[in-house]
């Protein structure tokens, strides 16, 4: 066998050997198999709103959110506004939300801080007006509890 019949014969193996290793991902028929894929990958995340601004979070992360009047540490808030679940491989977007019947998350409350220090100087010229504002803004921390599927076909 001479050096080119060698090089097409190993191209065109190789050819069929990537393409039966490289296969594209198969597409679910509905929300409750895209919800059982999604739930069957190592970790998930999830688009929520919070205090009206959306954030990425992922299970016991730590989030900072403006304060929250009406709670306490160690209370448990559940997440009603998520946009969006997805996996490393699958995304599932709501229209403009996911049904809340389908996903929960809870979020703990696990402190109310402040944050750092600001100052504003304020001065009018030729006057002798100077004047130094200090201010902090108090924000609550949230722990971000487990994804739970419900509602879903068995696997």
């Amino acid at each position: 066998m001479s050096a080119w019949q060698l090089r097409s014969w190993l191209t065109q193996n190789v050819r069929r050997l990537a393409a039966s290793i490289h296969t594209q991902p198969h597409l679910p028929h509905s929300t409750a198999a895209a919800l059982n894929i999604i739930r069957s990958q190592p970790s998930q995340y999830v688009v929520a709103s919070v205090v009206g601004r959306k954030y990425i979070l992922t299970p016991r992360d730590i989030l900072t959110v403006p304060h929250l009047k009406d709670v306490r540490v160690g209370d448990v808030l559940h997440l009603r506004d998520i946009h969006e679940i997805g996996s490393r491989e699958y995304t599932l977007r709501g229209d403009p939300l996911i049904p809340r019947n389908n996903i929960k998350v809870q979020a703990t409350v696990v402190e109310h801080t402040k944050g750092k220090m600001e100052v504003v100087f304020k001065k009018k010229r030729r006057k002798g007006y100077q004047k130094t504002i200090k201010n902090k803004h108090p924000y609550t921390r949230l722990r971000i509890g487990p994804i739970q599927f419900t509602n879903l076909l068995p696997s």
